[in-house]
């Protein structure tokens, strides 16, 4: 009786423990490499040899529809394309969890704040964020980026093209 109250007891114990995801710290490094190379304009195929073949990732602007690993690259040569010493600054790096059961899945999320200077009006900006990614075999499958992406935009624009 007291075996079967002990093993009832570590089993509930064990259950109820979350513990942090094996591959959450491999993940967030990975996380954090895109991030460095999307700041450092460094070759756009480092960036896409994160990322899985099957990706599905939800770009910031609004209405837009998912893309896959091509138009995901494209995304992020677009950002390249206009913006200059861009860096991202962390505020907290968050493991992520599977809805269903609130245990640790190696998903990683993270808020923090963008800055950089729009490259055709030398304005700098500043933008804070929230960003996700879930992986598979160690590499990027979905996720994607919050934030007010076309106000950003907008607010970069020189006042002559704004009349």
């Amino acid at each position: 009786m007291k075996n079967l109250l002990l093993i009832t007891l570590l089993t509930l114990f064990v259950s109820c423990t979350t513990g942090q995801h094996p591959d959450f710290e491999a993940n967030v490094k990975t996380a954090q490499t895109l991030l460095e190379l999307q700041g450092t304009e460094a070759d756009l195929q480092a960036q896409l040899d994160l990322v899985h073949e099957d990706m599905q990732w939800q770009p910031a602007f609004h209405g837009s529809a998912q893309i896959d690993k091509a138009g995901f690259g494209e995304y992020l040569k677009g950002w390249h394309d206009v913006m200059e010493n861009v860096t991202y600054t962390a505020v907290s790096w968050l493991p992520g969890v599977l809805a269903e059961t609130g245990q640790p899945d190696g998903s990683v999320r993270t808020y923090g704040k963008w800055t950089g200077v729009h490259t055709e009006t030398g304005k700098s900006w500043e933008l804070i964020s929230y960003h996700t990614w879930d992986f598979k075999d160690g590499l990027i499958i979905t996720g994607g980026d919050y934030f007010d992406a076309g106000g950003l935009l907008g607010s970069l624009q020189s006042e002559e093209s704004a009349e």
